[in-house]
């Protein structure tokens, strides 16, 4: 089975300073906003629905970051779920966060330097090149 999403890896610029949304998922691990396209949907508008739904943050599509693919188990149905992730650079264009309390423990404004810290210690390795490309995208240099 394949399930397509997209999100993205939002940033806002204030007084000259860029910070990234960062959030921590059910699972305790550092990520940034994504989720299923749902039938009609164009991935660009399922990115931006799922930045909003997941973190009340409204958003301006940049461009295309990367395509990840992987597979996982699903929890209940004990299939393997062939993953493919369409993950765009985003503008927020609102600051005021709200949570999805359902899937999500915690979401924070982070400078990136921070937010490059905490995901190399609680993020998901196949998200490690998308904050590497979101970064280098806003011109912010990383190790």
């Amino acid at each position: 089975m394949k399930e397509i999403s997209a999100g993205g890896v939002v940033y806002r610029k204030r007084d000259g300073e860029i910070s990234l949304l960062m959030i921590k998922d059910r699972f305790g691990k550092v990520t940034v906003a994504k989720g299923k396209q749902e039938l009609g949907e164009t991935l660009m508008q399922t990115a931006i629905r799922e930045i909003e739904e997941e973190t009340g943050i409204q958003g301006e599509l940049g461009p295309l970051l990367e395509v990840v693919h992987y597979t996982y188990q699903h929890p209940i149905q004990q299939i393997l779920i062939e993953k493919e992730v369409h993950y765009y650079l985003v503008k927020a264009l609102t600051d005021q966060v709200t949570v999805q309390v359902e899937e999500i423990d915690a979401v924070q404004w982070l400078k990136p330097e921070a937010a490059w810290e905490l995901h190399e210690q609680a993020g998901y390795e196949n998200n490690r090149s998308v904050l590497r490309k979101a970064l280098e995208t806003l011109g912010i240099q990383v190790i």
